[in-house]
């Protein structure tokens, strides 16, 4: 196998268009790949070469359309594609399917890309590792004995491993940012209200659709096709001023950088955490940037209680919805973690409910409000290394919410508070740690600043570069 789909998409796509590779070799390659190294991964919970490969033959050299037979992954949570399953990695939907694409597979599909599969989660998304009862433990190329995040673990091991070259994911507490920090990619979290939902929902306060990619120009590009109102949405944010892709490479000029490594919720984070957001600090110090330490109280336990009735009721509507379409919700076919998550979700009174969510909206803004004295905040991206297999337990019968509360929140401490504002974040694989794994930093920016962190991340990682990283199990750079 070559080098191939370590390339980036826009490479990849200009070699199509060029008539130098043909869409076919492309995704041969990718399933190539994912013959030789998914047995020992386990990030897909199908594939399709019969398909993609009718709709690489469908893709002819000149093709005008950005990722014209460029081959991608879509996560087996929430996202529809026609004619595929989508289990939700639950036993609960284990024959279900659409005749319908989601507005997000529409518009990858629009721009040219071609699906060769589905990529693993937890059980409904609900924790930050990707073991479900269904498909098994999905595991990190750095180090398959560790996780590769979640909740868009499968996807991140994908791309890491160069299953394919990148893959959709999804970010409801840190579902983008977590993997991509567990993997060595960049995974940006968009604003609340960028990238539509639909049709299935009209908006959603905590959870956004997006990519795992290897630069900051390809979170852009991807971020430019899939943005964008779609008629009926509830709420969506204001379209650029410009394209993201042109905010990559732009001087972001001299910023008032917030910095804390205290985490909102969770136990003191690991020193290799902490040792990456220092490095990015004096980085961006000598760039020219004004470093800001702060020294914030976060209202944790309110925000992990409130936090929690919102999420139960996510899970749910998610297990509700099996039975609307006919099918029969028992125990059994669920994780114990999400039936303790359904059994709360329908104890919660709405008052209870309503109640929750006024209040995180008031802990926003907040929250927000300390933008007032910085322009992005820098925190560690995990508070601890990427936990090994089976430490974060769903299916635990005695205690199932011990996956969540504790155990999910000492590993991933700093994402999950800005999907409760809403606010763009985004996790860049700064520096690789003594471990072999990648250590990450996040970056938060301001409400609809995607622009401001796309700027100064590209600045950071023409100082740093990061993408020729790969690990052994599909050989060094």
């Amino acid at each position: 196998m070559s080098d191939l789909l370590f390339r980036p998409i826009t490479e990849l796509a200009e070699l199509v268009r060029s008539g130098e590779v043909s869409s076919r070799e492309l995704v041969e390659e990718s399933l190539a790949r994912i013959d030789a190294v998914d047995g020992e991964i386990n990030a897909f919970t199908f594939t399709d070469p019969e398909g993609a490969l009718a709709a690489a033959d469908k893709v002819s050299s000149g093709d005008e359309r950005p990722f014209a037979g460029v081959p991608i992954a879509i996560k087996d949570l929430g996202v529809a594609v026609a004619g595929w399953p989508l289990s939700n990695c639950s036993d609960l939907y284990a024959d279900f399917a659409t005749d319908y694409d989601s507005f997000v597979a529409r518009r990858l599909r629009d721009a040219g890309f071609v699906f060769v599969g589905r990529t693993a989660s937890p059980e409904f998304g609900i924790v930050p590792v990707t073991e479900s009862r269904r498909f098994g433990p999905t595991r990190n190329p750095w180090d398959t004995s560790r996780t590769p995040g979640g909740s868009s673990g499968g996807s991140g091991a994908a791309v890491a491993s160069g299953m394919v070259p990148v893959a959709h994911a999804s970010d409801g507490g840190g579902s983008i940012r977590i993997p991509a920090s567990c993997c060595g990619l960049v995974g940006l979290k968009a604003t609340r209200g960028r990238i539509s939902r639909g049709p299935e929902f009209g908006d959603s306060f905590l959870a956004t659709d997006g990519t795992l990619c290897r630069t900051v120009a390809e979170a852009a590009l991807t971020l430019d096709l899939l943005a964008g109102y779609e008629p009926g949405d509830a709420t969506w944010a204001p379209p650029p001023a410009a394209p993201f892709a042109e905010a990559v490479g732009r001087d972001p000029g001299k910023l008032r950088i917030g910095f804390t490594t205290t985490p909102p919720m969770g136990i003191d984070p690991d020193p290799e955490s902490v040792r990456g957001a220092e490095e990015a600090a004096k980085l961006l110090e000598s760039l020219g940037h004004e470093i800001v330490p702060i020294d914030y109280s976060w209202p944790a336990d309110e925000i992990v209680a409130t936090f929690v009735d919102l999420w139960a009721g996510m899970v749910s509507v998610g297990i509700a919805y099996a039975g609307v379409l006919g099918y029969e919700i028992t125990q059994d076919k669920v994780e114990p973690l999400s039936w303790d998550l359904f059994q709360k979700g329908l104890q919660l009174p709405s008052t209870k409910y309503l109640g929750s969510l006024t209040r995180l909206q008031q802990i926003s803004r907040e929250l927000i409000g300390l933008w007032s004295d910085f322009d992005v905040l820098l925190t560690p991206g995990l508070g601890q290394r990427p936990v090994p297999i089976g430490t974060i337990d769903p299916h635990k019968e005695d205690d199932p919410f011990t996956a969540l509360i504790p155990d999910s929140s000492d590993f991933t401490p700093y994402t999950a508070v800005w999907n409760v504002t809403g606010q763009p974040a985004i996790s860049l694989p700064l520096l690789q740690g003594d471990d072999g794994l990648p250590t990450s930093i996040q970056l938060v920016g301001p409400p609809i600043g995607e622009e401001l962190l796309l700027s100064l991340s590209s600045q950071i990682e023409a100082e740093r570069p990061w993408a020729d990283r790969r690990p052994e199990l599909v050989g060094a750079a």
